[in-house]
């Protein structure tokens, strides 16, 4: 059985909050399950990790929980969040732009090689 599980969230719009609320909080549930976590934002989904989105996004209208609630919730429970290095140029961040809960920054690379030789299950969004 794998240890580590990969959340990739690519095809999450930001801009459709409902879409955010099931990875991040999958990703909650297996940290605290004792899995090593990591959630990588990329294309679209990258933009969660720049302050200020995620802080004004909500799952469901009228919910006094923002995203970030959800991303901090996913961190205190041992997930680690990363940014895709493309998403620096594409949305003009550095990485003083990040979220504090954002571990880092990650390119193609590291996906392919915890995959290719890791121990690993990937959850795509």
């Amino acid at each position: 059985m794998a240890s580590k599980l990969i959340i990739v969230m690519a095809n999450t719009d930001p801009r459709n909050g409902e879409e955010l609320g099931a990875p991040i909080f999958q990703a909650t549930v297996a940290a605290a399950m004792e899995y090593e976590v990591d959630v990588i934002c990329t294309a679209t989904a990258g933009r969660l990790m720049k302050k200020g989105v995620a802080e004004s996004l909500v799952v469901k209208p009228g919910s006094p929980k923002t995203v970030y609630d959800f991303i901090k919730d996913a961190h205190d429970a041992g997930a680690k969040f990363y940014c895709c290095s493309p998403n620096l140029d594409l949305f003009d961040m550095t990485v003083d732009d990040l979220i504090p809960e954002c571990s880092g920054i990650v390119g193609g690379a590291y996906l392919i090689e915890e995959v290719m030789e890791g121990d690993v299950k990937v959850m795509t969004y």
